[in-house]
Parts: structure tokens; C-alpha cells; sequence
């Protein structure tokens, strides 16, 4: 009888080995400005449209089952991707996929682990990895990928296991946001100029002035007269705050006026729309998706809609190796030689009632067809 069992160690991403370290990771690859990385996630905490359309797209996306060749580790399969742990917060491989495709609109590239417990051989959980930390060479032939961190004094250090690394780019590397940090700066500057007119016109502030009559001896008690004028009316206004109504009264010529009454605000409708406009055409998103509702009957039309579906399965070509590594690894783990397919939802951006519509067209079709047949 054994009194001791051996002791088996928690697998961890080599990712998060090599940051722990070395200290944190905050360089981008050599192909990437230094301030690319945060200047993007700046973008997407300042302007809400941006973020939103990124969310939008991954909602879209829509979900996903991976699918074995060998159909008896189709149920051990549909469990792992239901429960395998993903970082430290997420649960399942959909939970994955959307970290994964976050990142790759957000910074043109995305990099993940398939994090292994070495002595049971088996799949610990999946990993997001800090894509701007990571940089990707070339190794021994042009196809075969190198990854290593950098850190911070400047030194790389090598992944041992680059088989265990997933990893997806869009073309160039170039986030989708590219060119959006030009535009969102002036939007961003229309929105603080009007907040400062508001602060100053919107915000009714009011001019006493007190006019003592010459003839008379109010010029001698003049300083006396204001300061008791201010007073009172700072009084009437603060009463103002908790419901309580209170007339001023003065005596003597009091002018009362709005300050900033006679000017007005600039309509900056015109340029916003033009903005969002840019900004709307660069993420592809139809804008009532967003809020924007410039049309009073704006609906997706059916080119709209093949347009965004096109967008949508070329973000899903970019995850399907990616999945089909993960499902093919866990495949290997539980000693199957099989491989795994991706079988995407449907991606439904039409009303129900066209698409009942067609449905009831290409049955009448059919129908037409086959008398057709008949007669001849």
C-alpha cells in the first residue's frame, strides 16, 4: 500500500511562465509601433461606437461545434468544449473563440495555448495570450512558425513547444481600426468643445447688476448695497436646489441678465454624421446595429446583409484551423487519430418573413420544375 502519491504539477502557459520571469511584457513586435497596442485599446474605451461594432461582430460570428471523423469521441469531444477552462474567468471553447477573435480585430493578430499537464498528457485548459507580446519568425523552412516573447530588456525568449501555440493574423497584421485613431481624434474634439460651450452657455448663469440713481444717496452705501443684493440672491438660488420657491427683492434700479443668452450653440450634427459615417464604413457594421438611426425607415436590405455575411465568414475562415487545431489536439490526448471539423451556425440577418417568402418561392420553383418534367 502506497502512503505517498506522486505529486503531479499544474500545467501553466509558457507565455505566463516567460512574463512572470522576466516582468511585464509591454513591447510589440518589431512590425508594430511601441504605442499601437495601447493606443487602440484607448480608442475603443474612448469612443463607445467603435467598441460596440467590435462586440457586435463577434456576436455575429455566432457559434460553432467542433466535429470528429470517429463519431464514438463525438460525446468525450462536446464535453471538452464545454467545460475546458479557458484563463483564469472563462469556461469552454466558444469562451476561446471570442477572447481569440476580440483580439484579432482589435490588434490584427491573435495568439493562444494549448495549455498541457505533462504528466497525464492530457489538455489543462486553453490560454489567451498578449498577441503584442509575442513575436512570430520564421524557422527552419518558410512555413514553419518560431514564437518567442520579448521582454523587457530586449532579450527573446523561445517557446519550447511551439506546437502548442495557435495563432491567426488578418492581412498584414493590420487591426481594423488602422486609420480610425485620425478620425476618432477630431470626433473626440467635437465632443469636448461641446462640453465646454454647455459648461459655459448651457449651464444658465445670470448678470445682477445694481444701478444706483444718481441723484439720490445710494453712492454712498453702494458696496453695501450689492454685497446684501448678492447675498439674497444666492439665497433664492440655492433654495431653488430643494423645491423651495423665493422671490427676490430689491429696491433701485437691478438689471437682471443670462449671460451667454444671446449666443448660440454650434450645430455640429452635420460633421458628426460625416465622421461616424467613416468610421461605420471602416468596421463594415450597418449603423441602426448601432444606434444610428439617420433614416426614420433604415433597414438591412438584402445587399447589406450579403455584405456583412461575407465579412462575417471571412473572420470564421481565420477560426476554423484555429479551432480544428484545439479539437485535433485533444483528439491525440485521448489516443484517437481522427480529426476535427468545424460545423458553423447559420448566419440569419434577414427578417423571418422573407425568409419565409423565399422559402415559399423556391417551392413554387420546384413544383413548376417538376410538372415541367412530367409533360415532357
Amino acid at each position: 500500500m502506497r502512503l505517498f502519491k506522486k505529486k503531479t504539477t499544474r500545467a501553466e502557459p509558457e507565455i505566463c511562465q516567460a512574463e512572470r520571469e522576466t516582468g511585464a511584457l509591454l513591447t510589440l513586435p518589431n512590425d508594430a509601433a511601441p504605442f499601437e497596442k495601447e493606443l487602440y485599446d484607448r480608442l475603443r474605451f474612448a469612443v463607445p461606437v467603435i467598441d460596440a461594432a467590435i462586440m457586435k461582430i463577434i456576436r455575429l460570428t455566432g457559434g460553432f461545434r467542433l466535429i470528429s471523423s470517429e463519431k464514438r469521441y463525438q460525446d468525450s469531444l462536446d464535453n471538452f468544449c464545454g467545460s475546458v477552462p479557458v484563463g483564469l474567468h472563462g469556461k469552454s471553447i466558444n469562451c476561446f473563440a471570442d477572447i481569440f477573435l476580440d483580439s484579432l480585430l482589435t490588434y490584427g493578430s491573435a495568439v493562444g495555448e494549448i495549455v498541457l499537464n505533462q504528466n497525464e498528457r492530457k489538455i489543462e485548459g486553453l490560454w489567451n495570450g498578449d498577441s503584442a507580446a509575442v513575436n512570430v519568425t520564421q524557422g527552419a523552412t518558410p512555413f514553419e512558425r518560431r514564437y518567442s516573447v520579448r521582454c523587457q530588456d530586449g532579450s527573446y525568449k523561445t517557446v519550447r513547444h511551439p506546437e502548442h501555440i495557435v495563432y491567426a493574423s488578418l492581412i498584414g497584421r493590420n487591426s481594423i481600426l488602422r486609420g480610425l485613431p485620425a478620425i476618432s481624434s477630431i470626433l473626440m474634439r467635437i465632443y469636448q468643445c461641446i462640453g465646454q460651450n454647455f459648461d459655459r452657455v448651457g449651464n444658465v448663469r445670470y448678470a445682477v447688476t445694481y444701478k444706483p440713481s444718481e441723484g439720490s444717496g445710494e453712492f454712498i452705501h453702494n458696496k453695501e448695497r450689492a454685497m446684501q443684493i448678492a447675498r439674497e440672491w444666492a439665497d433664492g438660488m440655492n433654495s431653488a436646489k430643494y423645491g423651495q420657491v423665493k422671490d427676490f427683492v430689491a429696491v433701485g434700479d437691478v438689471d437682471i441678465k443670462v449671460i451667454g443668452a444671446e449666443n448660440q450653440l454650434f450645430d455640429t450634427e452635420v460633421p458628426v454624421r460625416q465622421l461616424m459615417e467613416q468610421l461605420v464604413a471602416k468596421l463594415s457594421i450597418p449603423p441602426f446595429l448601432l444606434g444610428l438611426n439617420w433614416s426614420s425607415t433604415e433597414r438591412m436590405s438584402s445587399q447589406q446583409a450579403d455584405i456583412l455575411t461575407s465579412e462575417l465568414e471571412y473572420y470564421r475562415r481565420l477560426l476554423t484551423p484555429v479551432l480544428c487545431d484545439i479539437g485535433d489536439t485533444y483528439l491525440k490526448s485521448q489516443g484517437c487519430g481522427g480529426r476535427c471539423s468545424v460545423e458553423w451556425d447559420n448566419i440569419n440577418l434577414q427578417d423571418e418573413s422573407v425568409l419565409a417568402e423565399t422559402r415559399l418561392n423556391n417551392a413554387r420553383a420546384a413544383e413548376i420544375e417538376a410538372k415541367l418534367g412530367n409533360n415532357n
